[in-house]
């Protein structure tokens, strides 16, 4: 396993907004959570990455992942999708933990940040200003910067939000193609189900009631709950 939960309780300022989840997360899984406004994902999300501490239970990792080697791509907020920088600097940034405390980068950083640029289909896009993307673009961008920071896993926060239908599949494929090629562990956030089920093979649904399993076991889940709320 790299991640493991256990009794795990996650909230702010001592208020537990979500309690007592157990799940594990192995090599090359893609996990999608999903879950209403406020049941807690991106608390859990932070959580994972140490960004906030846990209210109670324990976070394990394993099969030689740390912390410090996951990638995270967050929710963009307005004033970062205006920042002044171009997009080379940006990805360029997400090998900053391969510095240490080194305060350069080396030839073979900048190489791997320009291959990632490849990798995603914005090397033409290098030394363009982040602000004058499109939205498409510009979660792009955040996506190969993110891959420069791991070969392990990547924490995903919605990041088709905002995205026109077009741009939303286009990103969602690219998602795909790095767990099943680059066997890079996945750990999204969605509000969007058929997505989750399409490209997901596990889904922790978080709410009332806790749900994980595949994406057949949801779909599964979803007809026989959907059908009792039918009979009522």
């Amino acid at each position: 396993m790299q991640i493991e939960c256990q009794n795990l309780t996650v909230g702010y300022d001592g208020r537990a907004i979500l309690k007592d989840i157990n799940f594990t997360v192995n090599r090359g899984d893609y996990l999608c959570i999903i879950g209403e406004n406020g049941a807690g994902k991106t608390t859990l999300l932070r959580t994972l990455l140490g960004l906030q501490p846990p209210v109670s239970g324990k976070i394990l990792f394993g099969d030689g992942l740390e912390r410090k080697g996951c990638g995270y791509l967050p929710q963009q907020t307005v004033i970062q999708r205006d920042f002044p920088a171009s997009v080379s600097e940006i990805v360029l940034s997400g090998c900053q933990n391969r510095c240490g405390l080194r305060p350069f980068y080396r030839k073979e950083e900048k190489e791997y940040a320009h291959k990632m640029l490849e990798k995603l289909g914005i090397a033409h896009l290098a030394e363009k200003c982040y602000r004058e993307l499109s939205g498409g673009q510009q979660q792009r961008t955040l996506l190969a910067r993110a891959l420069c920071a791991t070969q392990e896993m990547l924490f995903l926060d919605e990041p088709v939000s905002g995205l026109d239908p077009v741009a939303t599949e286009e990103m969602y494929r690219l998602i795909e193609q790095i767990n099943r090629e680059d066997h890079i562990t996945i750990l999204m956030i969605s509000h969007d189900i058929k997505a989750a089920v399409t490209y997901a093979d596990h889904i922790l649904e978080i709410g009332k009631q806790i749900f994980l399993g595949t994406a057949q076991e949801y779909e599964e889940y979803q007809s026989i709950k959907e059908g009792k709320e039918s009979v009522r």
